[in-house]
């Protein structure tokens, strides 16, 4: 048996070597935002991804402050071993909020979106074409850049199909005595209309300088953009995901019905597979889990097949 245990661990050790050899990566700096170009070796011009990160300051790698599952630095590895080069970038605010931004109080989703937008252009005429793919509140801002400046194919990865707000409502009410509830129910929903609320309830922390590009990101419907896109679409939805449900991936398919649509059984909100609630909370802190492959599968093959649809 430990024979055995050893050669699993070399094998998988040779496997990452393998991996690492395939690719190489770079730093690119498109104006204030830092990135890393993942290419596969021995490609002239493969296609390349844009992975776009959730919500919070969420880095290059898809870590935060607290939670570090690495899903898009698992992600860019796993598309390069597959010929597929991969662009990610630390988020506004990720890693320290920078002077070039402007007033962290002046932001608004747009911001993202415009940073997204920047990024494709940055990367238009260098690869065989360009995909969005947006993890979370990343994939409503792969929505938006869709909109914005053109594209090749776009791929959502546990995406609400609710504003941001409704979610966070959806959310907070199953943690949330109803007594509590409301006050912050009524909050969220001033905020999305714009207004300011001083004081803020307690279990809703958000400053009253911040409540303006918060509310930004609160009132967009992910809904109307969708149904505007011509792009091949390849949504993916996961059964082991708590933050985003099955109803989501429906509304967002029913949207884009000529849209690919992947439901994985087992598969989180992190992109790993998880058996219990025990792993599913270890796992978004844990890098070296591996990412579901069947959705890097459909991902690598939905970006690199000649006609995805």
């Amino acid at each position: 048996m430990r024979a055995a245990v050893i050669r699993c661990a070399l094998v998988l050790a040779l496997a990452v070597l393998t991996t690492a050899a395939s690719a190489e990566e770079s730093a690119v700096r498109v104006g204030a935002l830092d990135a890393v170009l993942t290419t596969p070796s021995g490609i002239d011009k493969p296609p390349v991804a844009l992975l776009i990160a959730g919500s919070g300051s969420t880095d290059r790698d898809g870590n935060g402050p607290e939670l570090k599952p690495a899903t898009l630095k698992k992600l860019a590895e796993q598309l390069a071993a597959r010929g597929v080069a991969s662009l990610r970038y630390d988020k506004r605010g990720a890693r320290g909020w920078k002077a070039e931004f402007g007033r962290p109080e002046d932001f608004r989703f747009k911001d993202y979106v415009d940073d997204a937008a920047a990024l494709v252009d940055f990367l238009r005429g260098k690869f065989a074409r360009i995909v969005l793919v947006g993890h979370s509140e990343g994939g409503l801002v792969a929505i938006l850049a869709a909109r914005r400046t053109p594209a090749d194919r776009l791929v959502l990865l546990v995406t609400s199909a609710r504003r941001q707000g409704d979610l966070l409502k959806a959310q907070l009410e199953k943690k949330l005595p109803p007594a509590k509830m409301e006050p912050v129910a009524k909050a969220i929903d001033a905020i999305i209309a714009g207004r300011i609320v001083d004081p803020a309830p307690p279990e809703l922390p958000i400053a009253p300088s911040m409540q303006p590009g918060i509310g930004s990101a609160f009132a967009e419907d992910p809904i109307d953009p969708l149904k505007q896109i011509t792009i091949p679409i390849l949504i993916v939805g996961g059964a082991r995901d708590h933050q985003i449900a099955r109803l989501d991936m429906v509304a967002l398919a029913a949207a884009a019905p000529a849209a690919k649509t992947l439901w994985l059984p087992d598969m989180n909100h992190v992109l790993v597979d998880v058996a219990n609630e025990d792993e599913n909370l270890a796992s978004y802190n844990e890098p070296d889990r591996p990412l579901d492959p069947d959705m890097v599968d459909a991902v690598a093959g939905f970006i690199a097949a000649p006609n995805p649809r």
